[in-house]
């Protein structure tokens, strides 16, 4: 993230394809003309994607406009499209399949709100690379791109006491999703296909590989490698097996009066320790806190602490939860990882110039240093 006169950067916008939606809205029509009723004549039309949140998929909003049943129906959706392996793609390989199962099954074991799914395009012969539709949500979501920690945005200036509703409501989802049970057997799906004797090594085998993968392309970060040599070397035991959401923050959720109403993104879901996910909530909270930091604005330093984060969890749950900085090492290490891919992506499409020390694109790597400078050999 570049500096201008001490102020965040004024142009923001992340470009995460190469894509020509002009044509989209007729392929799209085309396609939902074998899915809808025989004489449906859907027409499409495409709005501007997700700029404010999001990093890794491509995102299509649209309208359609069928009849059925002599009458005209309408329709809002949102297609989650898998990138092209030609722009850069955040992660090594999308299992969307995946994430349309998980969203299905979430759905018809809990109460926590997620968008009803529809249409799984698997074959990429559509758009070019596969794709789903979910339904779209009214509502608002916390902007990751400039952070919500930055101000100038309904959260950063909701009252306290909304703040802490909307804290509570969330952690309540988190809740529930773990509270699913059987999450082991339900969800196998998810059990990273990586080498480890438990679900947490696997998960941690997982990360690995996806350093791996960030650097073949970019470089290697002296600072990553030795957290996750850290992290390899101290796994601790983990305690019940839950569905893992994976990226759980505030940016993938859709709010309405405060309270959630749309959990989204599953890209980085799996099954493991509970922990993963809380530690994920409130450690994405402190990197955006830590950008604040960076151009002297105050943020929000009193929102989604971690012992009222806990506290709110354990009430719900009963789970003892011990101590988490393991596990925020570790967030701190796909951090590291996801901005090295948005970094290259940035490169490849001429945003930013490819940097001599590649740990300038960890734009959380102050509060990363502070941590490794405690971890023990």
């Amino acid at each position: 993230m570049n500096v201008t006169n001490g102020q965040p950067p004024a142009d923001t916008q992340v470009q995460r394809t190469s894509r020509d939606t002009a044509e989209v809205p007729a392929a799209l029509a085309r396609w939902l003309a074998t899915k809808l009723p025989p004489g449906a004549e859907p027409a499409v039309r495409l709005h501007s994607g997700i700029d404010a949140n999001g990093m890794s998929n491509e995102t299509l909003v649209f309208d359609v406009v069928w009849q059925q049943d002599g009458a005209r129906r309408t329709a809002e959706y949102v297609a989650r499209v898998a990138p092209s392996p030609a722009d850069v793609p955040v992660y090594e390989n999308y299992a969307l399949q995946d994430q349309y199962d998980t969203m299905q099954i979430v759905r018809r074991l809990s109460e926590v709100p997620i968008p009803r799914v529809e249409f799984m395009e698997a074959s990429g012969d559509v758009l070019g690379m596969p794709f789903f539709l979910m339904e779209r949500l009214a509502g608002v979501v916390p902007p990751d791109v400039l952070p919500y920690t930055y101000g100038d945005n309904w959260l950063f200036d909701a009252s306290p006491e909304d703040r802490r509703r909307l804290q509570d409501s969330t952690v309540k989802a988190l809740a529930g999703l773990h509270a699913i049970p059987d999450a082991a057997t339900t969800f196998a799906f998810l059990d990273p296909k990586f080498p480890g004797a438990t679900v947490l090594q696997r998960n941690v085998a997982r990360t690995r590989a996806w350093y791996d993968f960030a650097a073949r392309g970019l470089g290697r970060s002296p600072l990553t490698e030795r957290a996750l040599q850290w992290l390899e070397s101290h796994v601790p035991d983990a305690g019940e097996t839950v569905l893992v959401w994976g990226d759980a923050r505030l940016g993938n959720v859709i709010y309405a009066d405060f309270e959630p109403v749309g959990i989204l993104d599953w890209d980085m879901a799996s099954i493991g320790p509970r922990e993963l996910d809380l530690s994920w909530l409130i450690f994405a909270h402190r990197v955006f806190q830590s950008l604040t930091d960076v151009f002297g604005l105050p943020g929000l330093p009193d929102f989604l602490r971690e012992e009222d984060v806990v506290a709110t969890y354990t009430d719900l749950t009963g789970a003892r939860i011990g101590d988490l900085h393991w596990y925020h090492v570790h967030a701190a290490v796909n951090w590291a990882v996801l901005f090295m891919r948005v970094g290259a992506r940035s490169i490849h499409f001429g945003q930013t110039e490819r940097p001599e020390d590649i740990e300038t694109l960890l734009h959380h790597r102050p509060l990363f240093e502070s941590l490794v400078a405690d971890l023990d050999d």
